[in-house]
């Protein structure tokens, strides 16, 4: 129900077997997914970055795929991600960072 609530593509009823990492994330201790090096992105004033974060790491790291969902330029792309790893201290070319940085963006809503 959490997973179904936090993703709107799942609709309002979802197969347990339709929700991905969410199954990971729901079995988790609420809190447990926080990590301190992202905080700074997850506050209010980073809600920008933390977005297009998500969306890039959805889209597997394709850089034109997730500019144009995010209707933004590739600069703007690349800046923003810049700014990620600074925030955070994460490197998006590192998978370990990578995977630590989804996750807790995808717990967040939870």
């Amino acid at each position: 129900a959490r997973a179904a609530r936090a993703e709107s593509r799942f609709g309002p009823v979802a197969q347990w077997t339709s929700i991905g990492a969410f199954r990971l994330l729901t079995s988790l201790p609420a809190r447990s997914a926080d990590d301190p090096a992202i905080r700074a992105l997850l506050s209010p004033a980073h809600r920008e970055l933390a977005r297009t974060a998500e969306v890039y790491l959805d889209c597997a790291g394709q850089a034109g795929r997730t500019a144009a969902e995010l209707g933004v330029h590739r600069q703007t792309l690349y800046y923003r991600l810049s700014r990620v790893e600074q925030l955070t201290g994460l490197d998006l070319d590192d998978g370990e960072d990578r995977l630590l940085l989804h996750m807790a963006l995808k717990a967040r809503r939870l």
